[in-house]
Formats: structure tokens, C-alpha cells, sequence
């Protein structure tokens, strides 16, 4: 048995709870899942749709995005995953999608605004949309380069992945990251839905204002402030 069998196996459920969660179709996404122990990542390989994905066809890497076990392809999206890695040390999954409210912002090229409670329940700021890459960016090493432009727009807006963990990439779609690949993919059907909701305000009323701050702050902080007292505790 593979030394790295269960990192395969968190792997694989994670990116089966795409499909049931609506997020994708075909084969449009993929999850990945690290062990920070043994320096190396598990990824879906690409192409394979989800009803045909075993544990045993995911594909481990290192952070440079070169093969540790695995005998197919890794997903497109491997070197995108790998640099975010290894920026950001203290994620442990990340989730791509193409899922369609969330696809729609990103194509528009616009930030996700705060406007309520649901939205500041997971942060307290818009979901930012990264410009679309440079000519040189897409001709070159387009999938390390997307991941350059992730950390561009969190620098250029003074934004922390800690407290933001998605983000979208103009005419692309949404990442997700999380403690894990489990939360990345919450975290993922959060934005999702977030999304969903932000559309359907606007065709409501285009001048919808965003979320007054004292309420926005509450609802982050009752979760993730220092005093927070939402759910059950550890």
C-alpha cells in the first residue's frame, strides 16, 4: 500500500463532494489536499470525470509540481495549486471550480460586494476579482503565473488569506483554500452561493448599498473574532 494512501483518500472525497454539491460539471474542477510531513500534495489527474475517479488515480506531487506517485497526468491546474502551497504554508487543501454564479462574477471582472449576513458570516470583506493575466503571463507559464495574480490582488488590496479564502480570476473562475481540502471545498460552495445570492440582489434593486459595517463586523467576529461564540467550540 502507497505511503500516502490516506492523503489519497482525503483527496479523492473531497473532489467526489464537487459533483453532489452541484459545482461541477463534467469535468470542470479539481481538489487538492497536502501533507505539510511529508512536503508533498494529493491532485485529481486530469481529465477523468468523477463517476470513473478512483484513490488510486490521484496523483501526488511535490511543491515544485513534479510527480511523486502516480501514474497519470496531473490536473491542468497542478502548478497553480503547488505555488499556493508553498506561499502560503499553513493551507491545506484548495479547491478550482467552475461553478456558474461564481464563473458569471469572475467573467464581468468584478469583485463579489459584502451585502449581508451570510456573505460576512465567512468574511468581512468583497471576494476579490484578480485581473485577467498579461499577454506574457498567458504565453508563458500560464498555470504559475495565475497563481502570481492570486497573490498580486491580495497584496494589491492589503487583503489576508486567512481571513479571505477564495478569490476569483477575471474570464476564469473561483479558488478556494481552507484548513484542509474538506473546508476548501465548503469553502467553495460558500462562494458558490454567495454569488448566487449577490446576482439576485442586484436584479432586485441595482442600488443595493453594501452591509453596514457594525453588522458585517458582528457576524465575522461572532465566528472568527477572538471572543467568537458561534457553534460548539472545540
Amino acid at each position: 500500500m502507497s505511503i500516502y494512501q490516506s492523503l489519497k483518500e482525503e483527496c479523492f472525497e473531497a473532489n467526489m463532494q464537487l459533483p453532489k454539491l452541484g459545482l461541477v460539471l463534467f469535468t470542470f474542477g479539481n481538489v487538492s489536499a497536502v501533507d505539510r510531513s511529508k512536503g508533498v500534495f494529493a491532485i485529481k489527474p486530469s481529465g477523468v470525470p468523477y463517476e470513473h475517479l478512483r484513490p488510486e488515480d490521484i496523483v501526488i506531487m511535490d511543491y515544485d509540481a513534479k510527480v511523486v506517485e502516480g501514474s497519470m497526468r496531473p490536473s491542468s491546474d497542478t502548478k497553480t495549486h503547488a505555488l499556493l502551497y508553498k506561499t502560503w504554508e499553513d493551507i491545506g487543501g484548495i479547491t478550482h471550480t467552475h461553478s456558474t454564479y461564481a464563473v458569471a462574477w469572475a467573467q464581468a471582472g468584478l469583485d463579489i460586494p459584502i451585502f449581508g449576513t451570510t456573505h460576512a458570516d465567512h468574511t468581512h470583506q468583497d471576494i476579490p476579482c484578480a485581473p485577467v493575466l498579461t499577454d506574457a503571463m498567458i504565453e508563458g507559464d500560464y498555470e504559475h503565473e495565475t497563481g502570481n495574480q492570486i497573490f498580486d490582488v491580495f497584496t494589491a488590496k492589503g487583503i489576508s488569506h486567512k481571513e479571505v479564502e477564495m478569490v476569483l480570476l477575471q474570464n476564469h473562475g473561483p479558488f478556494t483554500w481552507g484548513k484542509n481540502a474538506e473546508k476548501s471545498v465548503y469553502n467553495a460552495a460558500v462562494l458558490e452561493e454567495v454569488a448566487r445570492m449577490a446576482y439576485l440582489t442586484l436584479q432586485i434593486n441595482p442600488n443595493t448599498p453594501r452591509i453596514k459595517d457594525t453588522l458585517r463586523m458582528k457576524h465575522y467576529e461572532r465566528k472568527h473574532g477572538k471572543n467568537a461564540y458561534y457553534g460548539q467550540g472545540c
